[in-house]
């Protein structure tokens, strides 16, 4: 067994752990500090929306030896507009320019045209209006408040509505920060970037699900014990499921970096960059949300429920009784791997024998014999 498959098989046994639980302020501070500047600059920095949300057109050229930069001028000064160029897998160019309408597209394209020295036939042009990017926009809206309400629904029914929140809380938390990244970086945000934002929604709430049924599971008759808190049942599931969570997130995460950095960076194909980023962060803010925020916030939830205060309350006790008791005892009490038992269970028991058993000689046998042997 490898060592990853080694640790995941300690984690889920409960021989090894990371208190998740007890360190939840600090990802709750975390989040909290990257959701404000996420925030912060989406109202500084604003959406770099792209021509299919403002309306304008798309010129596309052929293979050319002209490079970015002249392609981005000359547009510019062809159209008295600003420009987006992104260079094509076949050495031609796309040239965007927003805000302009039909009437301008065709002199413009032969502007461009003979800035470029490029036959006007030769240059593709689409024309794009805002209204349809209005639609688009309005859909995406619509969809994403139908599936969260849809997924509060599902969870409170197959769960409890605590997880139900809790889960919300870090789907909006996911696509926030997604949003806010996006404002920073000025990535253009097309219709890609839209369909890339509600598909990170399934995985962000796949890894919570996974957590939350672990941890349902768990918890049954948890009332009926005084050896754990709802808070260490929940610990024990976010680390049962750890290695889980981290190898399905890294599974998904490889093939959505290849998009981004070799695809957008590498061979220039600067289209891909709009579904790939808004993917590649919506992943991995979803693999933290439901280890550090989803099931805190319902270890949380839950902790004010009567019950619960009362199952903690008798649980801190018999430990602090268990502690004075070792203390006063000399000793301190220790707990057995398999059994959980501790050294102060049962006064009369008498003490285990561990390695070879060896019986005692009797002194009187074999004196006065050289050889030490019975005749």
């Amino acid at each position: 067994m490898s060592k990853l498959g080694d640790l995941g098989a300690r984690l889920h046994r409960g021989e090894v752990s990371y208190d998740f639980i007890g360190k939840r302020m600090i990802w709750y501070g975390l989040s909290v500090l990257i959701t404000i500047t996420a925030i912060v600059g989406l109202a500084v920095q604003g959406l770099n929306m792209g021509i299919e949300f403002k309306g304008g057109a798309v010129f596309n050229t052929p293979k050319t030896d002209v490079s970015v930069s002249q392609a981005e001028e000359a547009a510019e000064k062809a159209s008295s507009h600003d420009a987006i160029v992104q260079e094509l897998g076949q050495g031609g160019l796309r040239i965007q320019i927003s805000s302009i309408d039909t009437a301008e597209a065709t002199p413009i394209k032969d502007a461009l045209a003979e800035e470029l020295k490029i036959d006007p036939d030769r240059i593709n042009a689409e024309l794009v209006g805002p209204s349809w990017g209005e639609q688009i926009a309005q859909k995406a809206w619509t969809g994403l408040i139908v599936f969260m309400i849809l997924v509060v629904i599902y969870l409170a029914i197959a769960f409890e509505w605590r997880m139900a929140v809790a889960a919300l809380i870090a789907l909006i938390h996911d696509i926030t920060i997604t949003v806010g990244i996006y404002a920073l970086v000025g990535f253009e945000v097309t219709p890609g970037t839209v369909i890339g934002l509600l598909t990170i929604l399934g995985y962000s709430l796949y890894d919570t699900v996974v957590v939350f049924d672990s941890l349902k599971e768990s918890s049954k008759d948890i009332t009926k014990q005084n050896q754990l808190t709802y808070s260490d049942v929940a610990n024990r599931s976010i680390n049962g499921t750890l290695v889980r969570s981290v190898n399905t997130t890294v599974v998904a995460l490889l093939p959505v970096a290849g998009l981004l950095f070799i695809g957008g960076g590498v061979l220039g194909a600067g289209m891909l960059n709009d579904i790939s980023l808004s993917l590649f962060v919506g992943l991995a803010a979803g693999a933290y949300s439901s280890i550090f925020i989803a099931t805190p916030l319902v270890a949380d939830l839950k902790e004010r429920e009567p019950k619960m205060k009362a199952l903690r309350k008798r649980v801190l006790g018999k430990r602090a009784a268990a502690a004075a008791k070792g203390d006063s005892g000399g000793a301190t009490v220790e707990a057995d791997e398999d059994t959980g038992a501790t050294a102060d269970d049962s006064e009369d028991a008498s003490p285990a024998v561990v390695g070879p058993r060896n019986q005692p000689v009797a002194r009187s046998r074999g004196r006065g014999r050289p050889s030490g042997k019975r005749r």
